[in-house]
């Protein structure tokens, strides 16, 4: 895992990303060391920093889109019913139903029928693709990373009187 923080949710390892560590595991001082090598050493920490981030944007995203396409089927579901409308199942159902009443009523209550079997699976698949949720924790894990390289600024002291310059 990149951090304990970004281990996968459930037992699919789905959203989990290599572990990349960014200090040697041993502990050793950067005391001997030059600005140069340590300027190399922070260039590639960022960079690793930044591949381990996309890589968990990556997984979670995958994730989230493996939520919204099964959502999707029950859209698909009810396009099929609403286009093709069981055909002959409803025509049959719309002449029994014309044995006692008039046949222009009896056609508009199996329209109806379709209407609501297509609303049902309609609302079935819009209660799927209403849970597919922001990659929470890739977002979450950016916030960090840009506060962390954020440079700190210390207040400038206030003058003591105005148009004299401030005091170091």
């Amino acid at each position: 895992m990149s951090s304990p923080k970004h281990e996968p949710v459930g037992g699919d390892r789905v959203g989990s990303v290599p572990y990349i560590p960014l200090s040697e595991e041993n502990g050793s001082a950067a005391d001997g060391q030059s600005i140069g090598a340590l300027v190399k050493d922070a260039t590639a920490h960022l960079s690793t920093l930044f591949r381990a981030e996309v890589e968990l944007v990556k997984a979670e995203t995958v994730g989230e889109a493996k939520k919204a396409a099964k959502g999707s089927v029950f859209f698909v579901i009810a396009g099929v019913v609403a286009l093709y409308s069981s055909f002959f199942f409803f025509f049959f159902l719309g002449e029994l139903l014309s044995e006692w009443l008039q046949r222009w009523a009896a056609f508009g209550i199996v329209f109806l029928l379709m209407l609501v079997t297509a609303a049902l699976f309609g609302l079935l698949g819009y209660r799927k693709w209403k849970k597919v949720r922001a990659p929470q924790r890739s977002i979450d894990s950016l916030k960090e990373t840009a506060a962390a390289l954020k440079p700190r600024r210390e207040p400038e002291p206030a003058a003591a009187e105005p148009g004299l310059p401030a005091q170091r």
